[in-house]
């Protein structure tokens, strides 16, 4: 459970979007798939529980795409909008703050927020080592597809798939290597009723 990991209270998943590379596209749709390091890739959001296991996974948006496109167009959203899922999703500040998907404070102004922010980075860490151990156990995520387009959207969703099972198996992890995701957009200030929410949970929890 993620409370374990430091007591951050009512997190359901980590999210975030990671770069995978693919060949060329051709076409007047190509230029859509050059990400901010300049090479194509599809751009894959995941989220994923305390233990790594992937709990969802999109893996058909262009590299250029923004991660909080792909959220807010995703049917995860939909599903928390719908009062379908209950809990909170971690996310870094490249996203809005919503009731149900919580960020790190901006500019923290009290003990509490500080606080809060040293959870969350801890907490949301958990994405940043799944994405690490799934490229560690399997290479072509890191290095790249040479198949064709459609083909690896498949090959990503059965890769997470194989991983999970490895995870629920106990299978021995790789010697993992950092991966650093570039953040694509301005940090959001909170503001609404995500922000009322998340202040109120601030002074309730920390």
């Amino acid at each position: 459970m993620f409370s374990d990991i430091c007591g951050f209270k009512s997190v359901v998943g980590c999210i975030d979007c990671t770069h995978i590379r693919i060949p060329h596209v051709p076409g007047h749709e190509g230029h859509y798939y050059i990400n901010g390091k300049n090479f194509p890739s599809l751009n894959v959001q995941v989220v994923c529980d305390a233990s790594l296991k992937i709990m969802d996974i999109v893996a058909r948006w262009y590299g250029s795409a923004h991660d909080s496109r792909i959220f807010n167009e995703s049917a995860l959203k939909l599903k928390f909008e719908g009062g379908q899922f209950h809990g909170r999703l971690l996310e870094d500040s490249g996203y809005a703050c919503t009731p149900y998907l919580f960020i790190p404070v901006l500019r923290p102004r009290s003990r509490k927020e500080v606080r809060y922010n040293a959870k969350h980075v801890r907490t949301r860490n958990s994405v940043e080592r799944c994405f690490g151990v799934l490229k560690s156990r399997f290479r072509c995520l890191q290095t790249g597809f040479r198949n064709s387009l459609e083909n690896i959207k498949l090959y990503i969703v059965a890769l997470a798939i194989l991983h999970n099972i490895a995870v629920i198996f106990n299978e021995e992890e790789f010697p993992v290597e950092e991966v650093v995701e570039e953040q694509e957009l301005q940090p959001i200030q909170a503001v609404g009723r995500g922000a009322a929410v998340r202040a109120a949970f601030i002074e309730e929890n920390f």
